[in-house]
Parts: C-alpha cells; structure tokens; sequence
C-alpha cells in the first residue's frame, strides 16, 4: 500500500526537489481505495475518465492551492487505464496521464545500456515515437546517474519542470518518461537538477535534430530510416579501387553572390554534387556537419553528435543531400570528432553535476589547445555513447565512411603537454589505454555492423599499426593520412628549385615506410589556413612557375602510392588562404581561358587517367605495385618510378622540379615497347610551354641504370609526365 502524500512531499514536487515522481503520482492503491493524483498548475477542475467506457469515475480535490490534485475513486480495486479532464480557464481537455504508464527501457536494452554494450544506444535513449497501451506519444531516456531529479521540458507543458519530472532507473543511471500527445517537430530540452541543487537546462546528448545556433533546443523526431549500402559503394571503398576525395566545407564551398548566404542543402545537392562528379572525384569528405554552436570551428567543436547542422536544412535535406551523391555515384565520407568537445553550459559539461562526460581531472579531461573538455573513454556509457554514434551515420544516413580527426590527441596523455600536466597511464606509460580501446571496440564494431564502410584516421605520429586489425595489436583503421609524406612534399616543393637538390630525400623518404599503413595523401583544410598560405602561395617563382610547380607537385601526387584527397578550391588553385565565412574565389575562373582553368583542367584529367589505369592505384599498398627507376639523381631534381598492377601492367611516372627543360633524358625500364604520354602537366592545354615528346616514345637497347633497354625522353620545366605502354592502352 502506499502512504498518502505529505505536504512536504507535495512542496518538494512543485520546487523540483521530488526524485520519484510515480511513487507519489499516478494511480495507487492505498487504505482507502484506488487513489488518483495529479500536478496540474492552473488548473481549475479534474475528473477521472475511464478510457474504455468515457464515464467520469470521481473527481479529484485540489489539495494545494499550487495545482495538486487527489481522489479515491470510488468501488473501483484494481487499476484500470484512465484520462483526466482537465479544466484551463475554463476550458475542458482530455488528457492521457503520464504517470500512469510503465517502464520505458526494454530489459535487454537496459542490460547492454548497462554493460556499455549497446550496439544502437540511439534507439534507446533520447526522445523516440511510441506506443503506449494503445496511446501515442514520445518516450524520453537521459543517462544523469548524479542528478537529483529531471524532467522534460518543451513545447508541450510550457516548458516547465514541474509538470513532467521523470523516474529514475537506478540500475542505470538513466532517467525515462513517456509523455503521452508530445510530438514529432515540439522542442524540448530536460531539466536537472544536479547533484549540488543547481537547475541546469540540457541540450539531449541523443538528440536527433536540433535548433540553429543561438538557440539550443532539440527536436522531437523520429528514428530516420534504415539504409543499405549498396554492392558498389562497398567496392568503391576498396583498397584495390582507385579513392580521390574532394574535401569539402560545405559554409564556404559555394555562397549566394547577393548575401553571402549559405547555399542549401538542396542547393548543394543541385550544384556541388554535378560539380564533384565532373570534376571526377570518387568521394566527397564533409568537414563535421554535427550541431555546433560556433561557426568559427569549422564544426570541430561538436555538441550535437546525432543532428546533421540546421544552418543548411533539416534532417531530411541533408539525408537527400547524401542520396544525390549516391545516385551520381560518389561516396561521402564524414568527418567524426570523437576527440574533444566544448564546455557550453546547454551540453555535456557537467551533465549531472559532475563531470560525467568529462574526466575530472583538467590534466585528463582538459583540451590546452582548444579550450574544449575530452571524453572519459573508460567510462563504458561514454564510450558507448560515441560509438553508437559512428554506426548511427553509416546505418542512418548511408554516410560511407568516417575520417576521424585528432587521433593522436586522444591516444597519448602527454599530447601537447609538458612535464607534470599529464596523468599516466596505471602502468606509467604515455598511451591513452581508454582511448585506444574504444578506437579498436568502434572500428570492430563498424566492421561488423556496416560492412563495406571505412575509417580513416588523422594521426599525426608514428604509433604502430593505426591500420592494422585490432587482433593484430593495430587500431583497425581502414586508412591513415600520410601527414609525413605532406608535410615532406610541401617543404620540397616550398624550396627554390636551385636549392631542391640539397633536399632531395623528402620527395623519397616516404616510400622507406610506405607499407607500414595503408596511406591516404592529405592536401587538406589545415594546409590552406593560419597563416600558412594557400598551396599555389606556397610555390616559389613567378606565376608562370608557381603554377607550373603546383601542376607538376599534382601529378606527383595523384601517381604516388596512396589513395588521393584535396580540400576544396586547391583544385582550381586558389590563391588566398581559405576563410570559412566566405564563399571561395569562383570569380577566379571567370572570363577568359586562364592559369587557374588549367590547373582545374589537370585535376579533372588526373582523375580521369587515374581511375583509368588500374597501376595507379590497385597495388597502393603492395610493395610490388610501385618502383624506382631513378631515384638519386638530385642534381637535376629528377626522379622517375613506374606503378604497377596486378597483371604487371605498367605506367611511368617523370618529374622534372627545375626550370630547365631536360632534352634526351634516358632511364632505364623494365619493359621495352612503344610509350605514349598520357598526361604531361606542361601542356599547352593547361597553361604549360607546350614542351612535349609527340607521338610514342620507343625504347631501345640501350643500358641504363641497370637496365638493358631504356627510354629517352625530353622532360619539359618543372612538369610531371605519365607514360603507358602502347600494348596496354
């Protein structure tokens, strides 16, 4: 039996200080009967209705002036679902009471909630459509273990706490509550009371649509659909398949000329997908679209893991958005920032009171470079928590895969910190163990989960096995960048070619750890930005040099073992540093046939040759697939290679990185026949002096670098040329 409510009890629930409201609200039986009670400020008159028959069963009595409403009814033992009709300034509502309801969460999703197991937390927590006992409405689900009481507010009770506090599930730390008539597109926020009495207003971790920036609410919608992931988008993400991905920040790519206003979702579907498929990139990399309150962070500092920005659409746009990519078959890959996030008061930070998403400990859970808090990935519901996001883009929106940003942030405890500001490890050491296991349960997980997708770590050391399986000591990364290889190219190509011999090894030195990892070739938004100017800025001369050496650095590039990816704006050569509040200088391209035409005629023919010719790019990981043909003539800043297939197909690569033209150039090939160039950087077409070798270059016998037949070529200034086998075309 339960005991009838106090008026301590009574005042507690109406200052927020009640943690479980079902014991005191509700229908229970007690001495006198089956007893009804209600909170229900403003209001005048309520009545008991029996759901089945509609017959008013008793009326209830306010017994505080505040709201709070209680009768027995009468004759009546055993519960029965019932309505209140509710009088408002003098007008009647039918109501269905949310205290009359059961449990939310199913037993075996508390059990994996519990265990940090949950495949698809998604499903479970946050605000979902359901069904009730024949009654619709939305459930709501908040892990807060800490917290003194929380309650939903929104758009459906005036957003006050009083009216809707939730019960709480111990076991779990999760606090539920199904609020029956609430709806897909009402607003809402919970309200908590944290563990030191403090009223905080939180933002649902699980939200899955959310209000622009300033506003903070989320949105009550529903689960959005399943996706397959086709047979060809899985091949596409193959390492045998040729993968060159235009990197994309989708508030600066493109904006109206009028207002400087973003373009749609829709919008973009209608202009950057067409563009991106003609420009023949296979994949398009979306810098982080998750809800973020400042624009300034590019979207790395998200807030809202599980809702797609609304700063160009909703939810659904952005899910036509990815569906437009796909029908032009391009793959899109999202950008996923598990490794830090910002302290505003509406989100994470001091959920409950206590630094529950958080570590504690600034020295842990401190970001000095960002002024952002870091995630406790031991703590199994955070963990949890993100990596059920990871599959919820891939299973919900048909994302193909994610690159994940800051790895090694999040793998080293010292990361940018010096002595005495970093907590080891319980064995002493440097490495995160946390961090790395929740890298290798997520990456299994995805692999298990969504097959065909992938995962591509930004990882800026040399930590073994980044893409190497978990059961092999790995991270059971798909893909790494090759940060080095970037930052080694970009030096060399920074250089006066009269000083590039005396640095000849930073164009070679990558292919020493070549097969460690499987590499992606990064010319990204962190290379055109704080000062370290464009990468057509970067290149030494005058403009007819600085655009020859940025072709030339291309061609490079798109012939080197790795699959290839380029920030937006890098493909027509952008001369200023990118800034994400405005669009990029389209006008460059405007008017007549011009250098920044040609460099984004090569990067579409590049493309093009490149998915062409499977030596480019079947055997990017396989020591066979790539070799040196001459490799140490630094004086000329020369070098040649060859790529190479399965079928021991061949293309040769020849870079020359001075101004001097090389006439009569002879190497060495494995291969004697007729070459043909397939693509010369120097070429009229795209801007160059037009210096070319004309038809099919024959090879003769003539030895040369330890070869017995070799090719003689003129190699044209600062160009890069590819040559194939006539046999092969």
């Amino acid at each position: 039996m339960s005991e009838l409510p106090d008026a301590h009890a009574i005042h507690a629930l109406f200052a927020g200080n009640y943690a479980d409201p079902f014991s005191l609200l509700g229908m229970h039986q007690t001495a006198d009967g089956l007893e009804v009670r209600a909170l229900l400020p403003d209001a005048s008159e309520v009545w008991v209705i029996e759901t089945k028959t509609g017959r008013k069963c008793s009326q209830l009595k306010c017994i505080d002036s505040r709201g709070f409403f209680s009768g027995v009814v009468p004759r009546r033992k055993n519960p029965f679902p019932y309505q209140l009709a509710v009088t408002w300034h003098g007008q009647q509502n039918l109501i269905e009471d949310a205290y009359r309801f059961g449990p939310v969460l199913q037993e075996m999703d508390a059990w994996l909630l519990a265990e940090g197991t949950h495949l698809r937390p998604y499903e479970t927590l946050g605000a979902h459509h359901a069904v009730m006992d024949g009654v619709t409405g939305t459930r709501f689900a908040v892990w807060a273990p800490n917290a003194r009481r929380v309650s939903v507010v929104g758009d459906f009770n005036f957003w006050d706490g009083r009216r809707h506090p939730m019960r709480f599930r111990r076991e779990l730390g999760v606090w539920e509550l199904f609020i029956p008539g609430a709806f897909n597109g009402q607003l809402y926020k919970f309200e908590v009371i944290d563990v030191n009495g403090r009223m905080r207003i939180k933002a649902d971790p699980f939200a899955m649509e959310a209000q622009m920036r300033p506003q903070t609410a989320s949105l009550i919608c529903g689960l959005p659909p399943k996706t397959e992931m086709s047979e060809s988008r899985k091949a596409a993400n193959g390492f045998n398949k040729p993968i060159s991905i235009y990197e994309v920040h989708l508030g600066s790519w493109r904006r109206h000329t009028d207002n400087n206003y973003w373009l749609s979702y829709k919008e973009l579907a209608e202009q950057l997908v067409p563009y991106v498929k003609e420009m023949g990139f296979t994949h398009i990399e979306l810098l982080p679209i998750n809800e973020h309150p400042f624009d300034g962070s590019w979207g790395y500092q998200p807030l809202g893991l599980y809702a797609p920005t609304r700063r160009f659409g909703t939810r659904d746009d952005f899910r036509k958005f990815i569906e437009a990519a796909h029908a032009a078959d391009i793959n899109v890959l999202l950008d996923w920032v598990p490794g830090h996030f910002p302290n505003d008061d509406f989100g994470l930070a001091q959920f409950d009171g206590t630094p529950l998403y958080e570590h504690a400990d600034p020295r842990e859970g401190y970001h000095q470079d960002w002024n952002t808090l870091i995630y406790n990935f031991g703590r199994r519901e955070v963990s949890n928590f993100l990596a059920g996001n990871a599959l919820y883009w891939l299973e919900r929106f048909g994302i193909d895969g994610l690159r994940v940003d800051a790895v090694a942030s999040m793998i080293y405890r010292d990361y940018s910190r010096a002595e005495g500001e970093w907590v080891p490890n319980h064995y002493g050491g440097r490495e995160n163990l946390e961090a790395i296991s929740f890298l290798r349960y997520t990456n299994r997980s995805l692999g298990k989960a969504a097959p065909g997708s992938i995962t591509v770590a930004e990882e800026s050391t040399d930590y073994h096995g980044v893409s190497r399986p978990p059961e092999a000591g790995g991270l059971g990364f798909w893909f790494k960048w090759n940060l080095g290889w970037m930052h080694d190219s970009l030096d060399y190509m920074k250089l006066d070619p009269v000083h590039r011999r005396y640095h000849h090894n930073l164009m070679t030195f990558g292919m020493l750890y070549n097969y460690t990892e499987n590499f992606v070739l990064p010319l990204s938004h962190d290379e055109v930005v704080h000062g370290k100017k464009s990468i057509l800025d970067r290149m030494p001369g005058d403009a007819w040099q600085k655009f020859a050496n940025l072709r030339a650095y291309y061609a490079w590039m798109w012939a080197f073992p790795g699959k290839k990816l380029l920030f937006m704006g890098n493909e027509f050569a952008q001369g200023k540093e990118w800034n994400h509040d405005v669009s990029l200088d389209w006008h460059l391209l405007e008017g007549e046939d011009n250098w920044h035409h040609g460099v984004q005629r090569l990067v579409r023919d590049l493309n093009a040759t490149y998915r062409h010719f499977s030596p480019l790019y079947e055997l990017d990981f396989e020591p066979q697939g790539f070799e040196w043909l001459v490799v140490d003539d630094h004086e000329n800043s020369v070098f040649v290679f060859v790529r190479r297939d399965s079928q021991g197909n061949e293309i040769i690569v020849a870079s020359n990185f001075t101004p001097v033209p090389r006439h009569n150039y002879r190497f060495g090939i494995n291969q004697a026949g007729g070459w043909r160039e397939v693509l010369n950087t120097d070429q009229k077409g795209y801007h160059g002096s037009d210096l070319c070798n004309g038809g099919i270059v024959h090879s003769e016998q003539i030895h040369s670098h330890g070869r017995p037949q070799s090719l003689s070529l003129t190699l044209p200034p600062l160009a890069t040329l590819w040559l194939v086998r006539e046999a092969d075309r």
